[in-house]
């Protein structure tokens, strides 16, 4: 089975790319469990082997389409109420450059839903220090976004 790895890892990357390595594990895995019904001779093992993996390709591909199809679905029940993606990334960028203190509250108060005393709570601080933390970073997000509108 060893003398086919390469042709199946070949057969799997024309068609998936990097994933095929992936897909080649499985089929490996399924190989193992599935000992008893792999025929001994060569020819016949290299050709249910194909058959394998052949199989392991529409499964994969099936899985793609369902994964898109959730993910569409998710992205179409989310209210699209809020900025708008140039706003998102200028927002985003505003972010990263903030102290790392404050932007950890920032992110877990606005985009992990906690509470600013929660939020405190994660970073080990009292809830008095997050709410100044929380108010810093208000401040210096306030600023570095007007500057950046001043500017566009």
């Amino acid at each position: 089975m060893i003398e086919v790895g390469p042709e199946l890892l070949n057969y799997f990357e024309r068609r998936v790319g990097e994933a095929g390595a992936d897909l080649l594990s499985e089929l490996m895995t399924t190989a193992w469990r599935r000992n008893s019904d792999l025929p001994t001779d060569h020819e016949q093992a290299r050709m249910w082997l194909f058959g394998v993996a052949r199989n392991l390709l529409r499964n994969s591909a099936r899985s793609n389409v369902r994964q898109a199809r959730l993910a569409n679905a998710l992205r179409d029940s989310i209210p699209s109420n809020g900025p708008d993606p140039a706003e998102q990334l200028a927002i985003r960028d505003a972010v990263k450059r903030l102290d790392p203190d404050l932007a950890e509250i920032v992110t877990l108060v606005h985009w992990e839903g906690l509470t600013i005393a929660e939020a405190g709570q994660l970073q080990g601080v009292p809830a008095s220090t997050a709410r100044g933390r929380y108010q810093r970073a208000k401040e210096a997000l306030r600023e570095a976004l007007t500057e950046q509108r001043s500017r566009a």
